[in-house]
């Protein structure tokens, strides 16, 4: 283990700047979706459905359909750009741009370009984050006290999914197999993590398993401070995601260390 994480160095952060550039040569492209995602989800679901549920009960509390999906939407675009920019974005870097290859041409180990994409993975889902966290907050679901100690929350859970994302990069063949962890994993978690309805709606089982998901501790926590109700539990639930995103983030170093050197 030591001899993975001594070569990671501040020098990672060559590798988010190199990633920020081209975000900012691009921003037309990479920063209008993150807008429009979180207006059309509260379109759709809140406003659409919350016609038909216009009232959820939440630990005792009676709150509005919207008011209850708002912090599950900042949840999921957590794990979106955090997943898919080490995923998706990551693989084009490394297969079919050679931008890894060319980074290993400067003094950069494998590892500070592996840790760096990462990082930005987990920036990438702090911006998404943000940005969804403002629109609620214009819309009164959130207040903006809560809102502030959610975005160092965001850039934790981003760590934890960009992180796992990398393991998939790293194990994957070519880039369309990216679709069984987007349908096996990713999907199930969107639909089964209570961001819709509280996973006490579903059967005992399945109860167990959204409890195994890494979006159901991250809906819990934000949910929590958006209504006020943060207690041990939740703190219990943060410290799970950042020993999920210790444990991807060393297992991504293993694993592309092998497949890269391979």
């Amino acid at each position: 283990m030591n001899s993975v994480l001594k070569n990671i160095s501040w020098r990672s952060w060559r590798v988010w700047q190199r990633n920020f550039d081209v975000y900012k040569a691009t921003w037309k492209v990479n920063f209008i979706p993150p807008i429009l995602e979180p207006l059309l989800y509260l379109f759709a679901f809140g406003i659409g459905l919350g016609n038909l549920v216009q009232n959820v009960s939440v630990e005792g509390n009676t709150i509005s359909y919207l008011r209850f999906i708002a912090p599950g939407l900042v949840a999921t675009a957590i794990m979106n750009h955090g997943f898919f920019e080490t995923t998706y974005a990551s693989f084009v870097r490394m297969y079919f741009q050679r931008t890894f290859d060319a980074i290993l041409s400067t003094p950069l180990m494998l590892e500070d370009v592996i840790f760096g994409e990462i990082i930005w993975g987990a920036t990438k889902a702090l911006m998404a984050g943000t940005i969804m966290l403002v629109i609620a907050v214009v819309w009164g679901l959130i207040s903006w006290q809560a809102a502030l100690i959610m975005v160092p929350i965001s850039f934790l859970a981003g760590m934890t999914f960009s992180s796992l994302g990398m393991c998939f990069t790293a194990i994957v063949k070519d880039i369309e197999m990216f679709n069984f962890p987007v349908f096996l994993f990713i999907t199930p978690m969107f639909l089964f993590s209570g961001v819709f309805f509280p996973i006490s709606s579903l059967p005992l089982w399945a109860q167990y398993a959204a409890q195994a998901l890494p979006l159901t501790f991250l809906v819990s926590v934000l949910r929590s401070l958006a209504l006020g109700h943060f207690h041990q539990t939740h703190a219990l639930e943060l410290l799970w995601l950042a020993i999920i995103a210790l444990i991807c983030t060393y297992l991504s170093l293993v694993l592309m260390k092998k497949r890269i050197l391979k």
